[in-house]
Order: structure tokens, then C-alpha cells, then sequence
């Protein structure tokens, strides 16, 4: 477990993540939750994320050798750009999602605090006869900026953001003492908030810089905001999370981590083998993933606060299993789910238990982020062409 962040035990207001939040030592708001929500959509932000355990690999081989031990295609990545990465079991359920960043000459990776170990003792594993160095890096640290104000005017000008810079661009971090050398790294990271509408840009610092860029970018017109915050505007942006939205069984597709480092995905599905390839290929050609993740609207009113696990009922049976519950500024109390492929968009859901009332809670999916289920696969296609069916 991380240690306490340096802004959890210095800001005025910090209140620490609840206990057992899979962000430790971080705050999860600074008194005022709904308005923080406000101005990172509305302004700008800047939110605690370093509880994050980063990770550095070094060597000439590094980029080639992740190719091959992860899902994503990264033999072509360029200086200065980011990616989302999977790593897979041998049935092609995920074990851990990470992004990275290649700048100049070293490949930074960062992932869950509870991942940070296993991942570093698998990429080590993993190295054989490679030139390449993974190494757990404790000492640096992640902060999230959040809103329309973050990519131009006094905030990019503090952190060296480049006027053109587009999702998955990094770059150098400005200088904070003329007589080090510049370490750390500013990416801009896929957009969240509803529909995908609030920008983000992520800044790698170390751990020991932290206060100073903190204080240097609330100088610079940013609202400090909670974790609460980031975990609002990812569910209403339908993002993701390891362990949280995910469960034993999750395969890539079920949560829509398909996709190219210039598509926000994690999975490439133009690439050599890997552990868990056969799974991808198969589902992405032949057939359809068993469930679907989906944004729920959930009954505020109910008595019952719905919890991460709970099962989520449909005419009495289980359908699928409840993600991150949060509250919105906007919409309410909020949630992602996993949910079986073909339930229609208009069903009535229950979230808990269906036949207890005092436990359950209603919740209906939300229309415009739903997409109908009806694309036929090509490796299907061409199956029922062979068969005089197409």
C-alpha cells in the first residue's frame, strides 16, 4: 500500500479515499465534491492520482520485447507517444491494463497501486535474453489534470504543453530548478466526462516535485478536486477500470479495449502472437462477447446504495454484474455494468437483491451510449458466404 500523498496530508479540507478504495493515500475530495466535479468540466482541475505505481523499462530492446508479451502494437511507436496495454491470461481474460510513454529513450508505464508489484515481477520475468531493464520506480508520481482550460492559456504554459498537442502526445516537463536536469513528462490522455467532453493531460513527476507542481498549477487557475471527481467523469465517459469494472472473466471486448494507440484502445488487432491472442482473434472474427459494458442511471432515492459486485436482475435473474457506483454533479448516482450481450436498452433492471426491497435498487441503461448489437463479424461473413448464406 502507498504511502499517504504529500497533498492528502498538506491541502486544507483533504479527506483521505474511503477505506478499501482502490486509490489509497490519496484525497477523495476537498470539501466541496459536486463543485470540483463543476470545475473540471467547466475550468480546470488538477486531482491526486499518485497512487499510481510507475514503473520504468530501459534498453535499446524495450518496445520491440512489449510487443510481444502484451496486446498492443508498439514495434512502430514513436518518440513522445503514449498507449493503453493489456496483458492477458492464456484464455484471453485480463490480468492487467496499463498505459505507457516512450520519451526519449525509456518506456514509462503506470498502472493500478494494486497491480504495480505483480506487473513489475511479470515484465521482469518476462525478460530472458532482451535488452531490456524493467525497474519499479516508487520515487515518481501521476497528476490528472481535468477541463477545457488545461490545453491552452496560463496551466499549458506552466507545464510546457505543446499548442498542438493531440490524445497520446507527450512531451518534456519544464525545468523547476535550473540546476537539475528536466525529469518528468506531461501525455494528453483520452477525454471523459459525459459524452467524452473534458480533456485530460497526465503529468509524470517525481514524487519529490509533487507540492511544487501542484502549488504551480493551482497558481495557474486549477481547482484542486478528489478522486471522487476523476471516478464521475470516467464512468460518464464509459472508461474503464481494472478490478472495478472488470472481473475474473472479462475478455477485451466486453469492455470495448479494442482498438490501436491512435484509437484509445488497448487491443491491436493487427498484430503478432501473444498470450491470450487466440481469444481476441476469435471473438473479433467469429462470434460476440458474452456481455456488454453499459452505463446505468440508477434510483437515488432507493434506501439501498447499490455497491461494486452487486449483481444486477432482469425478470428476477441475474443479468450481470454492477462497476463503479458514483455520484454526479449532472446525473445523479451513476454506474458501469456488465451486462449480457443481448439485453435490450429498455429493460427494467434491479441492482442488489430482486426479491428484497430494502437491498435492491432500480436502474435503467442509458439510450444514447447503448449501441445495438447487430454487426455481423467478418470471419462470420465470410463463413456464411462459404455457405451460400451471404
Amino acid at each position: 500500500m502507498p504511502s499517504p500523498s504529500p497533498i492528502l496530508t498538506s491541502h486544507p479540507g483533504a479527506v483521505p479515499t474511503p477505506e478499501g478504495d482502490p486509490s489509497p493515500g490519496v484525497a477523495w475530495h476537498y470539501g466541496d465534491p459536486l463543485g470540483e466535479q463543476r470545475a473540471a468540466t467547466r475550468r480546470a482541475a488538477i486531482v491526486d492520482r499518485s497512487d499510481r505505481a510507475v514503473i520504468e523499462l530501459s534498453g535499446d530492446e524495450r518496445l520491440t520485447w512489449l510487443h510481444t508479451i502484451s496486446t498492443q502494437h508498439l514495434t512502430g511507436l514513436a518518440d513522445r507517444r503514449s498507449a493503453e496495454n493489456l496483458s492477458l491470461d492464456g484464455n484471453g481474460r485480463i490480468e492487467d491494463h496499463f498505459v505507457l510513454t516512450d520519451i526519449d529513450g525509456t518506456t514509462w508505464v503506470d498502472t493500478e497501486s494494486s497491480r504495480g508489484e505483480s506487473l513489475a515481477d511479470f515484465l521482469t520475468k518476462m525478460v530472458f535474453w532482451a535488452k531490456v531493464t524493467p525497474a519499479a520506480r516508487p520515487d515518481m508520481a501521476v497528476l490528472t489534470l481535468l477541463g477545457p482550460d488545461v490545453l491552452s492559456g496560463p496551466i499549458a504554459e506552466a507545464i510546457g504543453l505543446a499548442a498542438d498537442a493531440t490524445v497520446y502526445q507527450a512531451g518534456d516537463l519544464p525545468e523547476l530548478r535550473h540546476d537539475d536536469e528536466p525529469l518528468g513528462f506531461w501525455r494528453v490522455m483520452p477525454s471523459l466526462g459525459d459524452r467524452g467532453t473534458t480533456p485530460v493531460v497526465d503529468l509524470v513527476v517525481p514524487e519529490s516535485d509533487v507540492r511544487a507542481w501542484w502549488k504551480l498549477i493551482v497558481d495557474a487557475g486549477a481547482a484542486p478536486a478528489g478522486m471522487w471527481t476523476y471516478e464521475a467523469l470516467r464512468v460518464a465517459a464509459m472508461r474503464p477500470r481494472l478490478h472495478l469494472d472488470t472481473d475474473e472473466r472479462t475478455i477485451p471486448h466486453e469492455v470495448d479495449w479494442i482498438g490501436g494507440p491512435d484509437e484509445g484502445g488497448a487491443v491491436h488487432l493487427d498484430k503478432g502472437c501473444y498470450r491470450g491472442q487466440e481469444t481476441v482473434a476469435r471473438v473479433a472474427n467469429l462470434g460476440r462477447p458474452p456481455r456488454r459494458l453499459v452505463l446505468l442511471h440508477l434510483d437515488g432515492s432507493s434506501a439501498y446504495r447499490p455497491t461494486t459486485g452487486d449483481d444486477v436482475n432482469a425478470g428476477g435473474r441475474k443479468i450481470g454484474r454492477l462497476g463503479t457506483v458514483v455520484d454526479h454533479f449532472e446525473n445523479g448516482l451513476i454506474a458501469l455494468a456488465l451486462v449480457k450481450r443481448n439485453v435490450p436498452v429498455d429493460t427494467e433492471l434491479v441492482v442488489g437483491a430482486p426479491d428484497s426491497p430494502d437491498d435492491a435498487a432500480t436502474a435503467r441503461i442509458d439510450p444514447d451510449l447503448y449501441t445495438p448489437d447487430d454487426q455481423v463479424q467478418p470471419g462470420r461473413a465470410a463463413v456464411d458466404r462459404l455457405r451460400g448464406r451471404g
